[in-house]
């Protein structure tokens, strides 16, 4: 009895494995491989990134893009410096680096010019001989002169005489630094421009006083330095043994061609005469009989 079971048992595995081998494809058996771990989806996945190749030259030309860096600002101006680009000057060059006595090329022409520091005792005289003889001069004015007579450098304007600037307080400015000298003509600037005029490029030295540095000084400022090639000694007045007629022979005997001629506003302070302005009328009658005409200092710039 067992052993039919068995045969029974026998019979029904082999013809399982029969079965089994005919639904194999191709009908043939496989050998029996390690299952292995599914790959990667690449759709979902991402691929390692290829490294480009340095040398690689781009299929298409870039569009130039605009700086992103902004142009540099200009500095700003400080007030009382100068710029990184100074302005021209304004005057000739040559004459940078002088005290100018002369006025070169102006032929048989002189330069009257007036120093107004003390008082105006003698401006209306003067401005009435210039007017009625038709005579244009240059009045140098400290700034203190300028606040004390705004009238007078209104006159002045009016009257179609030329402006320069005699510092502030007419002190020597060998003895000042840079930025005490900066100060002197800056505070004679603005005093002269608040009273309607302008003294701009002309600069005189109080008492004459001067050196290379501070001529450096004043052009750095935008000022050119004149001087004289005679002086009327007026301001020594009566009590020095001036007289009118002793003014006269100085300007006589200093005149040349482009000469520039000094004379004074005040009146002496000793004795109040005012012998320029007094000798005017002399002075400029003498000098056209020597054949000499007048010009004012813009003569200077004609370069």
């Amino acid at each position: 009895m067992v052993a039919v079971v068995l045969l029974v048992a026998l019979a029904v595995i082999a013809a399982g494995l029969t079965l089994m081998i005919s639904l194999r494809p191709n009908g043939s058996p496989g050998a029996v491989t390690q299952t292995a771990s599914p790959e990667p989806d690449a759709a979902s996945s991402p691929a390692s990134p290829t490294p480009p190749t340095p040398d690689a030259t781009p299929t298409t030309t870039p569009t130039t893009e605009p700086s992103l860096v902004p142009p540099p600002e200009p500095s700003p101006t400080v007030p009382g410096t100068t710029t990184a680009a100074p302005p021209a000057l304004p005057f000739p060059e040559p004459l940078l680096g002088q005290d100018i006595t002369s006025i070169p090329g102006a032929g048989k022409q002189i330069a009257l010019t007036f120093d107004g520091g003390a008082n105006a005792a003698g401006l209306q005289s003067i401005l009435s001989t210039l007017e009625r003889e038709n005579v244009r001069a240059t009045f140098f004015l400290t700034g203190t002169w300028a606040a004390a007579n705004p009238d007078g450098v209104a006159r002045i304007v009016a009257s179609g005489h030329r402006l320069g600037n005699h510092s502030m307080t007419h002190p020597a400015f060998t003895q000042l630094t840079d930025p005490m000298i900066a100060d002197e003509i800056g505070r004679a600037e603005s005093a002269i421009v608040a009273a309607g005029g302008s003294p701009r490029p002309f600069f005189r030295f109080p008492f004459g006083d001067r050196d290379a540095r501070t001529i450096n000084t004043v052009n750095g400022l935008g000022y050119v330095p004149v001087r004289w090639s005679v002086d009327t000694l007026g301001w020594q007045g009566t009590s020095g043994g001036m007289t009118r007629e002793s003014v006269l022979q100085q300007v006589l005997g200093g005149l040349q061609p482009g000469g520039i001629v000094l004379m004074h506003i005040g009146s002496n302070p000793d004795d109040g005469s005012t012998l320029d302005a007094d000798a005017l009328p002399l002075v400029i009658e003498g000098t056209r009989s020597a054949g000499f005409g007048f010009v004012t200092l813009d003569a200077l710039l004609a370069g």
